[in-house]
């Protein structure tokens, strides 16, 4: 059953206020410090932070960033330790837990059925690591000559992935690197698609932060007695749609409330004042 303290946890993402009977909620295994079938690993340390990057983030379908495909959003997560488990690299084996929602509908129930029956199980993530470290010698990102996957005396080669910068997505999968979750990596410098899709979400939000600082002036200039806090948190809430809507409404109510005079008028009006005083 979903507890009040859940809710509220949901409730910071959603822009109406959400009750339990309109949500269905789950858990999925995103990631954990084991090597993985690529010979990679997240550092350990590392998976904390992951946790805090991924809240928030959506899930959609075998990493395809469209909009179509987004189906839940994650509200919670935890680092799940198990002292008795060993991993091959010879620490305690964690793993990252994360709580998701999506909402009861028509469209989601099949989906919520799959998840159910075990169908839609497996995980990968899509995140920015900062640098890859060489199990055997330690050298970053690939500057020394150790093969993946290879046995060094009594070292296996694997890389692992410290620094997270980001974290994009978690995907619904088939088949996913880690045996246990899955993962979609990427470490260094952004690629010219991915930094192209930064850009244009980067331009979005500025052009959304823009409306609705604009939207909020127009609303203090047709109505003077509205409270600026509690209007510009609620503006906060909106799409674009909705935003250029107010807009267009306080736009009208300003020009009836400041009505402006045809050019030829105020013209006509200050040739008069002007006669006024030549006069005088």
């Amino acid at each position: 059953m979903l507890t009040k303290e859940e809710l509220d946890q949901i409730n910071r993402f959603s822009k109406a206020e959400l009750t339990a009977d309109q949500v269905y909620t789950f858990s999925v295994r995103l990631c954990d410090n084991e090597v993985d079938r690529d010979f990679e690993r997240f550092g350990t340390e590392d998976l904390e932070r992951l946790g805090e990057l991924f809240l928030g983030k959506s899930g959609i379908f075998d990493h395809q960033w469209s909009a179509k495909g987004q189906t839940a959003r994650i509200y919670r997560t935890e680092v799940v330790r198990e002292p008795g488990t060993v991993t091959a690299a010879g620490d305690e084996y964690c793993w990252l837990k994360a709580w998701a929602y999506l909402m009861r509908t028509e469209k989601n129930q099949e989906l919520i059925t799959e998840i159910e029956g075990g169908i839609k199980k497996e995980v990968s993530v899509g995140c920015s690591m900062g640098r890859s470290v060489c199990s055997v010698c330690g050298a970053e990102n690939g500057a020394c000559g150790h093969v993946k996957g290879q046995m060094y005396g009594e070292k296996l080669c694997f890389m692992e992935l410290k620094d997270p910068k980001d974290a994009y997505e978690w995907s619904f999968v088939a088949v996913p690197a880690q045996p246990r979750a899955g993962v979609v990596k990427r470490f260094g410098s952004e690629g010219t698609e991915l930094r192209t899709l930064r850009k244009q979400a980067e331009l979005g939000q500025r052009y959304l932060t823009g409306l609705r600082r604009e939207v909020v002036r127009l609303a203090m200039l047709a109505d003077g007695h509205l409270d600026g806090k509690i209007f510009t948190k609620a503006v906060g809430r909106l799409d674009e749609a909705e935003l250029l809507e107010l807009k267009r409404a306080y736009e009208a109510q300003i020009a009836k409330k400041f009505p402006v005079a045809p050019q030829l008028r105020q013209q006509a009006e200050t040739k008069r004042e002007d006669e006024a005083v030549f006069l005088v």
